[in-house]
């Protein structure tokens, strides 16, 4: 059998948990694809499969470790093996996608209908910067803001791995954008097509007379009462955060009391999970074709440094994203 290099997490806990280990190369099925994994991306989704937090999430994540061990959602690659049934791609074709675990590895099987042809312009880590932040930046814009030109829209959290795209998304759809983002990100978030930086050392928000059509919050570290006094009133606030973190609720309460307020109120108040859909991979492709779309890249660490990297991206301070190189 085969062997490849691959990162594995056997049990819940902290970056030291991620281990260098030579395992078997999987075997594609008929409708899949082997791809040969050039660059992958670290995401808050990785750290909760790696911590297993919110526990109330370990009937899915598993018991005592991931159930599975190879981690990694985001991936930019070349095509090595297809099986009999592929009818789409070729050998030696470059691709990129989002799977749920997998990409922290030399090699990754994948259905056809899951693999985006890499946009040409960009590399392999640039590539694999965009499917999972991409796709929430997107769908936050898109579907659940439903941002629409000459819109004011506000982002909470404007340099992280989502935020750098949310900017670009929504000033391409005409949106006047605001940033929040800390003192040494400002001239990074304005040069992505924001109109109005907030800096966050200087200067609260929610304390301003500015009102906004939409709120997107990648933080969540204001109350819902402070929020909605930042929306217009018919605004739109979407939440796509991870706090704050409980040990085994997460989010989970604070979501709750935003619902039940929603409920009362003109305001419509809501969170969403990405969803993995292909033809926003293609969106993505697009815009960065059009040169609408560039992702930012704070740091690269090579496979067999993936901790370190997630020891840096558990700071919560990068700007942009963080790259797995392979």
């Amino acid at each position: 059998m085969r062997k490849m290099q691959a990162i594995a997490v056997r049990r819940f806990g902290t970056p030291d948990e991620m281990r260098l280990e030579e395992v078997d190369t999987p075997a594609p099925a008929d409708d899949q694809a082997l791809v040969r994994v050039r660059a992958s991306s670290v995401n808050p989704y990785d750290w909760h499969i790696l911590t297993g937090l919110p526990k109330l999430f370990r009937p899915v994540f598993g018991f005592r470790g991931p159930r599975k061990p190879i981690l990694g959602a985001d991936f930019a690659g070349v095509i090595e093996a297809i099986g009999s049934a592929v009818t789409d791609w070729a050998v030696g074709d470059e691709v990129y996608g989002q799977k749920a675990a997998g990409a922290f590895a030399e090699y990754l099987t994948i259905g056809q209908e899951y693999l985006v042809a890499k946009p040409s312009n960009l590399t392999f880590e640039q590539a694999a910067a965009m499917p999972l932040a991409g796709t929430t930046a997107l769908q936050a814009m898109r579907d659940h803001g439903e941002v629409q030109a000459g819109q004011t829209v506000l982002i909470n959290g404007a340099s992280g791995g989502v935020g750098t795209f949310a900017v670009q998304i929504a000033a391409h759809l005409g949106a006047e954008v605001t940033g929040v983002c800390s003192t040494r990100n400002v001239e990074m978030v304005r040069s992505l097509g924001a109109s109005h930086v907030v800096d966050y050392t200087q200067q609260d928000f929610t304390r301003t007379q500015q009102r906004y059509d939409l709120i997107l919050d990648l933080v969540g570290n204001r109350s819902v009462s402070d929020l909605r006094r930042s929306l217009q009133p018919k605004g739109r606030y979407v939440a796509s955060h991870g706090q704050p973190e409980k040990l085994w609720l997460g989010p989970v309460g604070w979501l709750i009391r935003m619902k039940l307020v929603s409920l009362f109120v003109g305001q419509k108040l809501k969170s969403f999970t990405a969803k993995a859909i292909p033809a926003d991979w293609r969106h993505l492709k697009e815009l960065a074709e059009e040169g609408a779309l560039r992702p930012v890249i704070d740091r690269t660490y090579p496979l067999a440094e993936v901790s370190d990297a997630f020891r840096y991206a558990e700071q919560w301070h990068a700007r942009g994203k963080v790259i797995i190189t392979i």
